[in-house]
């Protein structure tokens, strides 16, 4: 795709596709599932370790029902004006919100921005703290986008659920839930370790430019083979 966003951070797309063969139980099924994204997209992340962990933080805060390539482009502008907690408070909720408006539901994004930066020099030196856990301290952040920094910016080895993991994850089947706790904790459980680091992206890649809602496109999907979804033959 030509603007390839994920919660607002740009990436590269790299790699090319060899098939991992399909197995017959549960965990080898997940397995070759995600051995067959990694072998398409080698390093889903290139382009976006490291960098500023406290602007990764808000850029995810900021991608909340908000598309990718506009979540980026306002990430620039409000970090072109203020780029430290203590410079978005001293900017001002009002003129954070000027700047925000148009990612949707700005006035409690602006909100939610204040109380983070006020959180994070009052309870954290004004430093991003390095684990998921700890994030979930932060106001306005749930379990997400808490993984989503914990994974992007430190490397923890935890997979964030977004709509697009949720729907992939009972779809297929991975890790079958009903809520998104559900399926973060059982994909937690069954994705092996060494796919681990990447998943968030093959998976959330995967639903949004494949497995989609409303018409998957099952002919060219890479593991159609691997999939149980009883409604699969409909789309072929």
């Amino acid at each position: 795709m030509a603007d390839d966003a994920i919660h607002g951070l740009k990436r590269t797309r790299t790699g090319g596709r060899r098939r991992a063969e399909p197995s017959s139980d549960g965990a080898g099924r997940v397995a070759a599932v995600m051995a067959r994204l990694s072998e398409a997209d080698p390093d889903p992340k290139a382009g976006l370790r490291g960098g500023d962990p406290f602007r990764l933080l808000v850029t995810v805060l900021l991608s909340a029902q908000s598309t990718g390539p506009t979540v980026s482009r306002i990430a620039d502008d409000l970090f072109a004006v203020a780029a430290t907690p203590r410079a978005l408070l001293s900017l001002g909720e009002e003129r954070v919100l000027t700047i925000i408006r148009p990612v949707g539901l700005g006035p409690s994004k602006a909100r939610a921005i204040m109380r983070l930066c006020e959180t994070l020099i009052g309870a954290f030196g004004g430093e991003v703290p390095r684990t998921a856990a700890d994030l979930r301290r932060l106001p306005g952040i749930g379990r997400k986008s808490a993984e989503v920094t914990a994974n992007f910016a430190f490397g923890e080895k935890v997979i964030a659920v977004d709509t697009h993991v949720f729907r992939v994850s009972n779809r297929i089947p991975l890790a079958p839930g009903r809520t998104v706790d559900a399926v973060a904790d059982g994909l937690a459980e069954v994705v092996p370790d060494a796919y681990k680091d990447g998943a968030h992206v093959w998976l959330f890649r995967h639903g949004r430019d494949i497995c989609t809602a409303r018409k998957p496109a099952c002919p060219r999907c890479p593991v159609a083979d691997l999939c149980g979804w009883p409604e699969k033959g409909t789309f072929a």
